[in-house]
């Protein structure tokens, strides 16, 4: 039996992608340990109407945790004080033949610093996790979600903060 190479996919693998489930700690006296930020895309923009957490492009030349930190800033007008990292989600965009790798961050911000948000998004809000389970449109957020919850449960990465914090 011989092996035909022509017979292999072209589909292309990426890592230009980066997702960052934002968090602010919870008020005093509820359930939650935290508050994830949801934001709504602006009509005129691919996905009209969806929520997401933040989400972008890595930069040529940039590494994801600097993308992570940029993308946050560009959506929301935060600054990180903390950045994880959290996994890799993979999807894929059928216009371009092409596997996208999600490097999945958290952000933990100060939830008292007013949001702004650019021309993609004309809507945000602060919820509860089990509420932006329910907001949130893509799968693979709620995987990110529900591995950050997990991760930050005590309020830091515990025992592998060493590994998950990014400088």
């Amino acid at each position: 039996m011989s092996f035909d190479d022509t017979q292999l996919s072209t589909t292309r693998v990426d890592v230009r992608v980066v997702d960052v489930v934002v968090l602010a700690p919870a008020p005093p006296g509820g359930a939650d340990r935290w508050q994830v930020l949801a934001m709504r895309r602006a009509a005129g923009t691919r996905c009209t109407g969806a929520w997401e957490i933040v989400h972008g492009r890595i930069e040529r030349g940039e590494r994801p945790g600097q993308a992570a930190r940029r993308e946050v800033q560009e959506e929301t007008g935060l600054t990180p004080e903390r950045l994880y990292s959290i996994t890799v989600n993979p999807f894929y965009l059928h216009r371009f033949d092409s596997v996208q790798l999600a490097v999945v961050f958290a952000a933990v911000v100060d939830g008292s610093v007013p949001i702004t948000t650019g021309a993609e998004h004309d809507a945000w809000e602060w919820l509860s996790p089990a509420d932006a389970m329910d907001r949130l449109a893509w799968p693979r957020e709620h995987q990110a979600l529900q591995y950050t919850l997990h991760l930050l449960r005590h309020g830091d990465a515990g025992p592998v903060e060493d590994v998950l914090l990014v400088p």
